[in-house]
């Protein structure tokens, strides 16, 4: 049985995960109900899977994560795997193996040996690469209720292939932020 991989994203309205702006961190919109849902999906067995650029605005962020939502705090305490060909060890971050080599045959690996789901927040250049590979099983899309015009930054899906979706869950958290659990197939 292969692990469940699913890649966990924030995103505004128009489809950026993140702004230069001054929003402030989940663009000022978290509520009780959306932190609560995110300690709950973190508080969960899984292995964490991380990409170069994101591993490295992790740890500059994140530190040693004290005084952050209990969400965070659980994920960097996961277990984690750092994909990258640029990295070397040691890592700076708590029990994470760093995995040098072709991102799809990493990835495959992991989904065949690990007991526990995977599950990458961020990373959009690494789960392009394994959405085009059919690896990602689910896309966890959250949406914050901005439009972010003028300080937008990082377009989730540019250059991505084409995917139909099937959504499997969704939920409103705080009255106006959305998840959206979608399993991809690709289009064609």
């Amino acid at each position: 049985m292969t692990a469940r991989y699913t890649y966990d994203i924030f995103s505004s309205l128009d489809g950026f995960g993140s702004h230069t702006g001054g929003w402030g961190g989940y663009w000022s919109k978290q509520g009780p109900e959306f932190l609560a849902r995110r300690a709950e999906q973190y508080g969960e067995a899984q292995r964490m899977v991380y990409g170069a650029t994101t591993y490295r605005t992790n740890v500059a962020i994140l530190g040693a994560a004290d005084g952050m939502d209990t969400w965070i705090t659980r994920m960097r305490d996961l277990p984690a795997t750092v994909v990258s060909s640029t990295l070397s060890g040691p890592l700076d971050w708590p029990d994470a193996t760093l995995e040098s080599g072709d991102a799809v045959e990493v990835v495959t690996r992991l989904k065949e040996e690990s007991d526990v789901p995977l599950r990458s927040h961020g990373s959009v250049s690494l789960n392009r690469a394994l959405l085009a590979a059919g690896l990602v099983d689910r896309v966890q899309l959250t949406i914050f209720p901005v439009l972010t015009g003028q300080t937008s930054a990082v377009r989730l899906f540019e250059g991505a292939a084409d995917f139909d979706l099937e959504l499997l869950e969704s939920r409103t958290l705080d009255g106006n932020t959305q998840e959206l659990i979608y399993r991809p197939t690709l289009h064609g």
